[in-house]
């Protein structure tokens, strides 16, 4: 039997709820184990200090806390503990910093407007966190094929059992992430997925071709291959065809927001150039926005990844390739509504990615731009089902996505009334502005 070494756990213990509250790292390739260690216990720590309690019980009833270090060791757990407390008290009073984006960009009826869009038959109760979420919204038959490569071409459809197959209800796609190298649509997302369908949404999640083995812009092909597919093939399903909003973290944050920024461009549609590939609203989550820059924290090593594995092209001698996977330098006046989230201690990918990329995007749009900064929040902050934060993005990923959706209704409302009017009058067709015009359609 191993000789009990309490003070050293307790070290172990305490230094994991500091990474916790705060990252150790910030810059180079210590972040991804600072990242690894940290984010479940920011979004997980009253598992972490239950579990440390009941384990502290059991070694001192075994008598591992007798003498001076013993009793040192008891004290730097319970620092622990106070530490994951004030984690989780953190992470419940988070709401707000979801909210006041929302409503110093939309307005402070923005929830009174969202709410002309949501369904009147909705369930009150959420699904409850457990491992059989995603067979609760997701039939067998609910698994399909959206493009020619095999199993990486697959989508998940969540949608409630009882959605009419003619429902037209509003459609949202789920770019997983992974750095480009993994793209797996299990288990990501499952929080936002589970809410919207569970509220009477009908949400695609996709695989998509990775690197190493396979290279850009092979993955932003099969985005567009899947938003080709839903306008297609989503009416089947109760879904409408014409609300399709698209949302993504991390990597999935970068080619969501890339494929709201490049409708219908044939460079990303090779084989399918007249597709539609158009959304109506684009919520990237702690995404990569900047394949250029070489400037700040840790672009080293994230433009060493693009050249090495991604790209597999030197970014001095094919700037242009670089730029054009750049959403930052996409960034134009008719792109659709936009809804960003970034956690303020991201490890992984620095915090003014988002602030940069917000900023850019109103500079020149004319839709909404919401930017929301989550304080203490780790990369993946959405990704547990537990955490308060999963529960406040998701939430707010449905206010604006129904925002989003009485605005249009309305705005096309008023169009066919005017449009009658002016038949009446024989003044024939309005003709739209075409920012306006590419958004409704």
């Amino acid at each position: 039997m191993a000789k009990p070494r309490p003070l050293l756990r307790a070290l172990v213990e305490l230094t994991n709820a500091a990474n916790g509250a705060r990252p150790l790292a910030r810059d180079g390739y210590p972040t991804l184990p600072v990242f690894a260690f940290g984010w479940p216990t920011s979004e997980m720590s009253p598992l972490y200090m239950a579990g440390s309690m009941l384990d502290a019980l059991r070694r001192g009833i075994r008598g591992d806390f007798r003498g001076r270090r013993g009793r040192i060791a008891v004290l730097l757990t319970a620092l622990a503990w106070g530490i994951l407390w004030l984690i989780h008290r953190r992470n419940v009073a988070a709401q707000p910093h979801f909210e006041e984006p929302l409503r110093e960009a939309l307005g402070d009826d923005y929830q009174e407007i969202a709410e002309k869009a949501k369904a009147t038959r909705r369930r009150k109760i959420g699904m409850p966190p457990h491992g059989r979420v995603r067979r609760r919204y997701v039939e067998r038959a609910d698994t399909v094929q959206y493009g020619p490569h095999g199993r990486v071409n697959r989508a998940d459809i969540w949608r409630r059992a009882d959605l009419p197959r003619d429902g037209k209800a509003p459609v949202l796609l789920q770019v997983p992430g992974g750095a480009w190298a993994i793209g797996m649509r299990r288990p990501q997302a499952y929080p936002l997925l589970s809410h919207l369908a569970d509220h009477g949404w009908v949400c695609v999640s996709i695989d998509y071709r990775v690197s190493p083995r396979n290279t850009w812009p092979d993955h932003m092909v099969d985005v567009k291959r899947a938003l080709a597919w839903i306008k297609e093939h989503i009416a089947e399903y109760g879904g409408d065809p014409d609300f399709v909003a698209v949302t993504g973290g991390s990597a999935g944050g970068h080619l969501s927001s890339l494929a709201a920024l490049t409708a219908d461009d044939p460079q990303f549609q090779p084989g399918f150039e007249n597709a539609d590939t158009s959304v109506v609203a684009a919520v990237p989550i702690y995404g990569r926005y900047d394949w250029v820059s070489t400037q700040g924290g840790g672009r080293k090593e994230f433009l060493a990844l693009l050249q090495k594995f991604v790209v597999k092209k030197s970014l001095a001698k094919n700037r242009q390739v670089y730029a054009d996977a750049s959403p930052i330098l996409r960034v134009r006046a008719d792109a659709p509504p936009f809804f960003i989230l970034h956690g303020q201690d991201d490890s992984l990918i620095p915090v003014r990615e988002g602030r940069r990329f917000a900023a850019a995007l109103r500079a020149v749009s004319t839709s909404p731009v919401v930017y929301a900064e989550i304080p203490h929040a780790q990369h993946s902050f959405d990704f547990y089902y537990g955490s308060p934060r999963a529960h406040y993005t998701a939430q707010a990923v449905e206010e604006f996505l129904y925002w989003v959706q009485a605005k249009r209704n309305a705005t096309l409302d008023g169009l066919a009334e005017s449009a009658g009017s002016a038949g009446h009058d024989g003044q024939g067709e309005i003709a739209l502005p075409a920012p306006i015009a590419r958004w409704l359609t």
